[in-house]
């Protein structure tokens, strides 16, 4: 029998190339574990509440430049209007939806929370879809179409198991709105990969982020508002009502959204869209009727929810305007709905559900109001710039300026907490636990 040749210097042994290939195997799963222990992994809110700040400070100073310098944006299909509309809709609020949905849709449900590896790959996930997307200019825009498309389908893939298994099937709404939104980031790549212009892809999204929003605040409120009435019972007012988010209501409202944006899809700028605009922001009104509970609205965190709520109105409002009767541009309606109410939205769920779940009692601190007005000053300013004799250019810098101050305030005070471990003692996603201050030493706020 020949005795194998051993084998020479540069060459691999059959016994060694297993080996190599079992140790890169073994190498993603590793990486993920270590990963999963930083205390930023806890939860899948944490890394991506931290990345929507961080990306909306971001994203707007650099239109800022873009506008005042002409500092060059990536180059994308579509061209620079399309990368500030696609990242503020499908960079800035799917992070943001995306870190929301895994962490709530588990509470509503009553069911497991999910784990660390699931923020961790939430998290990469949303970050190779920015990468491929500045960069689809240059590699082209099936990588962008792959990441981006898979980052939105994920949230379906984690929740609807949930959503469906729940035997009143009460969430629903957060399972439609998320197949809707893939929808939309799926037919923005359809379009480009054609070589047409996408955009309307993200006017359509917008619609549905505010039907997600009325979906989403419809539960957040019930807690918020209702914790304000039975402060106001234990005060002074025993006689305090029960607000209820009534679904008729909701329902409406969302129906309206959901036609509009169909019109504006189908048949752009037309009498039909400025119709139905109107009675988008009609239903939105109607829908703050269930709001008018007394004093106990005027509260920071019942008045955060509600003001988003009007600029949602006034978007539809001004669009509707804009269509019927030559007013103010739809772009203005358009800001107002993107700038102000996701805007408000996101700053409000990510500073409520950020603290709460992150084993903090809500801030009372008076940077989140200063935060909010002027959030609600750069959607002002920014639907400003739209209105004739106005001047446009000093009017959006000052806009930029109100969001990246917001968010800027938001990463100093929300960071920290977002980044390192619990103090409460709490594990996971859960609510804060009531831990007694160190003595000599106030709770961390």
């Amino acid at each position: 029998m020949l005795k194998p040749t051993p084998s020479t210097a540069g060459e691999s042994s059959p016994a060694s190339a297993p080996a190599s290939s079992s140790a890169a195997a073994h190498l993603g799963p590793r990486l993920l574990d270590r990963l999963s222990t930083l205390p930023v992994f806890m939860c899948s809110f944490r890394p991506l509440f931290f990345a929507t700040a961080l990306y909306g400070l971001v994203g707007l100073a650099l239109w800022a430049a873009f506008l005042q310098f002409g500092v060059l944006l990536p180059a994308v299909p579509g061209g620079f209007l399309v990368w500030h509309g696609h990242e503020m809709v499908f960079g800035f609020g799917m992070a943001a939806v995306v870190g929301f949905v895994p962490t709530a849709v588990p509470e509503f449900t009553a069911t497991p929370a999910l784990g660390a590896r699931v923020a961790v790959v939430a998290t990469l996930a949303w970050l190779a879809a920015r990468i491929a997307f500045w960069l689809s200019g240059t590699v082209g825009v099936l990588p962008a179409a792959l990441t981006n498309v898979g980052f939105a389908l994920l949230p379906i893939a984690l929740v609807a198991g949930r959503l469906l298994g729940d035997p009143d099937r009460r969430h629903l709404g957060f399972l439609f709105g998320l197949i809707a939104l893939a929808a939309s980031s799926a037919g923005f790549y359809f379009d480009a990969l054609r070589g047409h212009y996408p955009m309307r892809w993200v006017y359509l999204a917008i619609g549905v982020l505010m039907a997600l929003i009325v979906v989403a605040m419809s539960r957040i409120s019930m807690r918020i508002v209702n914790d304000a009435l039975t402060e106001a019972r234990d005060a002074d007012d025993p006689d305090a009502p029960v607000y209820r988010a009534r679904p008729p209501r909701r329902n409406l409202a969302i129906t309206a959204i959901v036609l509009y944006s169909l019109a504006e899809f189908l048949l752009p700028q037309s009498a039909i869209g400025g119709w139905l605009a109107l009675a988008a922001a009609a239903s939105v009104l109607n829908l703050l009727n269930d709001w008018h509970v007394g004093r106990p609205l005027i509260g920071r965190w019942p008045l955060l929810l509600y003001a988003a709520y009007w600029l949602m109105a006034l978007g539809y409002a001004t669009i509707g305007v804009a269509l019927l009767f030559d007013g103010p541009t739809i772009s203005a309606g358009r800001h107002l709905l993107v700038v102000g109410a996701m805007g408000l939205s996101i700053f409000a769920v990510m500073c409520i559900a950020g603290r709460i779940h992150s084993g903090y009692p809500l801030d009372t601190r008076s940077w989140i109001p200063a935060a909010a007005v002027l959030i609600v000053l750069a959607a002002l300013l920014r639907a400003a710039s739209g209105m004739p004799g106005l001047p446009a250019h000093p009017l959006q810098m000052a806009s930029a300026l109100c969001w990246i101050a917001a968010f800027g305030l938001y990463l100093r005070r929300m960071g920290p907490i977002l980044l390192r471990a619990r103090v409460d003692g709490g594990h996971g996603c859960e609510e804060v636990r009531s831990v007694e201050p160190a003595r000599g030493r106030a709770a961390p706020m």
